[in-house]
């Protein structure tokens, strides 16, 4: 029979380490920001003021899943309140259990949940609906567990999934949009040798997990110099906020076999970057640029090019673009996904009462039809 741990501390979850790596290689749609790496320098980062609530599902002595969650408190019209949920905090798109057998292993935790005392006004299982996962899991694991549970749509991010040849994909985009990158090439080649340069090593278990600075450095100076450099809300790379966090979680990602970094080069001196993160052919591309002092002529969107392009030639599954800017990845991408957030509001909370109305209200705009309609039917044909 299952029994279940509840860890506190980020530095009790060391032992665990070679467990937390097994299960995350075995986890269907699993994204690098839920391996126990990511965990531990988010943590250090950006973990004051949030309690740590890990549950580890075990199987005598063996976990079978691991299911990360914080509680901490955020802002809303009616006051702050205390969120129990997942600690991506919107670094990806999408979060959830880690382990082949997440429905046991969510569970068992929301189980544990109900039985313990309660420090969360508002517990919301964010970042759902991944592509490879169940969007119902985690709404239907919150109702069998006593927690009645809304559905809304957190975001929506922009996938392109590589289906097919590169030539089929480039064919479906439309013309005038092929006419414009063939011109943005030509003008690029005007300037000097183009090149493309793609870093994607496989990590210290082939002894292959050498983070190539010189590399980061060039996209993290490029991020400076785009217009992303006048930015003051912690999103770019060399943002004094978030510039040692992404720093360290590169080092780590490199380690594991997750980095992907792609840079344009012209006549051998990078002018563009696409930065991101893979794993078992998905990747998320985290942030991406264009020197604007050299190259005003889309240089930005021919390095992405190239990056799908190589990336159906590598046989990638998806590129998940992010949310946000959906206007700017109309042409490339092939589903606009939502991301799914299912909540449970405490009934003691009053404050967590009145999100409740807001949230049912914005349930009712969803189409009446189960979480998986919901996450296949708002998708967008991208040409």
């Amino acid at each position: 029979m299952a029994r279940l741990l509840e860890i506190n501390r980020i530095e009790e979850l060391a032992p665990f380490r070679r467990d937390w790596g097994d299960l995350w290689r075995e986890t269907a749609g699993a994204s690098f920001f839920q391996s126990l790496d990511w965990l531990e320098i988010y943590w250090r980062h950006f973990g004051e003021g949030q309690k740590l609530r890990v549950l580890v599902v075990l199987d005598g002595d063996r976990p079978l899943g691991i299911v990360p969650l914080v509680v901490r408190r955020e802002p809303t019209r009616v006051g702050q309140l205390r969120v129990l949920t997942f600690p991506l905090h919107a670094w990806g798109s999408f979060y959830g259990p880690v382990g082949p057998e997440p429905e046991r292993a969510l569970a068992a935790g929301l189980e544990h949940i109900r039985q313990t005392p309660r420090d969360w006004d508002l517990f919301e299982l964010r970042w759902q609906g991944a592509p490879d996962t169940d969007p119902t899991l985690a709404e239907r694991a919150m109702r069998m567990a006593g927690f009645p549970a809304y559905v809304t749509a957190w975001d929506y991010t922009a996938l392109v999934e590589m289906q097919g040849m590169w030539e089929s994909y480039w064919s479906s985009r439309q013309g005038v949009w092929r006419r414009r990158f063939r011109h943005a090439e030509q003008s690029l080649a005007k300037q000097g040798e183009v090149s493309h340069v793609r870093y994607r090593p496989r990590g210290q278990r082939y002894d292959d997990g050498d983070p190539r600075w010189d590399l980061y450095d060039a996209c993290e100076e490029l991020a400076q110099r785009s217009w992303q450099g006048a930015a003051t809300d912690g999103t770019t790379l060399s943002h004094p906020s978030v510039r040692q966090y992404l720093r360290e979680t590169h080092e780590a990602a490199a380690a594991a076999g997750a980095v992907d970094l792609n840079l344009l080069c012209i006549g051998g001196s990078p002018v563009a970057f696409v930065y991101g993160y893979c794993h078992d052919g998905s990747i998320y591309g985290l942030r991406r640029g264009y020197d604007a002092a050299r190259c005003r002529g889309g240089a930005g969107n021919v390095l992405l090019c190239y990056t799908l392009r190589d990336s159906f030639a590598r046989g990638d599954r998806r590129y998940d673009m992010g949310v946000g800017s959906l206007a700017s990845k109309r042409s490339f991408l092939t589903r606009r996904v939502p991301i799914l957030r299912v909540s449970h509001f405490a009934r003691g909370a009053l404050r967590a009462q009145l999100v409740r109305l807001k949230r049912w209200w914005q349930s009712r705009q969803l189409p009446a039809s189960t979480a998986v309609d919901r996450a296949q039917e708002d998708t967008a044909d991208a040409r």
